[in-house]
């Protein structure tokens, strides 16, 4: 095995909450109120569908709300993997991914492990050039038992919700994680930071509104048959915390200039009083592939306070 390359999910395709679009002369990211599955491949009008786009969104009358699939792994964390994450903006390289204790930096002598403050605490992060980064691999159909598809999102509600959502499964299914009939589903909120516009947000549920006791049972009957035939489970999840371990970043430049564009636009750092990645950061954004928008508060506070002494003078 090649040392420094993380070998992760093999993927086939791709799933979406939004796309990109060209406006003004800028390719910029645009929200979506459904799932859209694309291929790896691109032409000039952007991502290929995959057959099953068409397939899914017939069977949902026109939009795909929810998508059937199973894990590959037993273990929550080789199934979705989030961390604070920040890329050069140029090349789409990997600079700095942590975990809020410790990050591996890549320096003039190499990569360097260092104490990772968060975005909030690093200088390096400064106007929003690092953020939490999540991927989800998941299994759509049954043509490729080993073949995923990839989730990507730097949302805190999508990020926050995956996570408890395969801890609590893998728990309540004695650690049969990948045997769970699940499905992704796309839900919708309003808050006040939002000024009562609907954000998206991807969730995992069980399939078809299965009870807990019915997918329980499935669970079992499927990691039984698995186990009769040989399929060693605990394998699979060793090789591949193995591999993800293997390279010091899991995104490669390929990927990256394609997250970069998706997540990490280069005119955050226009956006005035952005911070560290702040609440304005996200509502420019708007991530087509899950980032949640959210409001202009400090923005508009500032907006609100200049109209103000403007007013008192004119009165005057």
């Amino acid at each position: 095995m090649l040392k420094g390359l993380a070998i992760t999910p093999p993927v086939l395709g791709r799933i979406a909450i939004g796309k990109i679009i060209e406006k003004n002369g800028k390719r910029l990211p645009e929200k979506d109120d459904q799932f859209t599955i694309t291929s790896q491949l691109q032409s000039k009008d952007g991502w290929l569908l995959h057959p099953h786009d068409a397939d899914l969104r017939k069977a949902q009358g026109g939009k795909i709300r929810s998508i059937p699939i199973r894990l590959l792994f037993n273990e929550p964390d080789l199934n979705f993997r989030a961390e604070y994450s920040l890329f050069d903006r140029n090349t789409g390289r990997p600079v700095c991914v942590g975990n809020g204790e410790s990050c591996r930096r890549r320096t003039n002598d190499g990569i360097a492990s260092v104490p990772c403050p968060a975005p909030e605490g690093c200088q390096l992060a400064q106007g929003g050039a690092c953020k939490p980064y999540g991927r989800l691999n998941v299994l759509i159909g049954d043509d490729d038992p080993l073949g995923s598809f990839i989730f990507r999102t730097t949302g805190f509600n999508s990020i926050r919700t995956l996570a408890a959502r395969l801890q609590y499964f893998k728990a309540i299914s004695g650690n049969r994680l990948s045997c769970m009939p699940l499905e992704l589903k796309l839900r919708g909120k309003s808050t006040r930071q939002s000024h009562g516009s609907a954000i998206f947000y991807v969730d995992i549920t069980l399939r078809n509104n299965q009870s807990i006791e019915e997918a329980l049972a499935e669970a079992k009957r499927i990691d039984d048959e698995r186990q009769a035939s040989g399929f060693d489970q605990t394998a699979l999840d060793q090789a591949a915390r193995l591999g993800v371990a293997n390279g010091a970043f899991e995104d490669n430049e390929d990927d990256g200039s394609a997250v970069v564009e998706e997540f990490f636009p280069s005119h955050i750092a226009d956006v005035p009083d952005a911070g560290h990645g702040s609440d304005n950061e996200r509502l420019t954004t708007a991530a087509a592939t899950g980032t949640e928008p959210v409001a202009l508060e400090p923005l508009a506070a500032k907006l609100d306070a200049k109209t103000r002494k403007l007013d008192r003078s004119v009165q005057a």
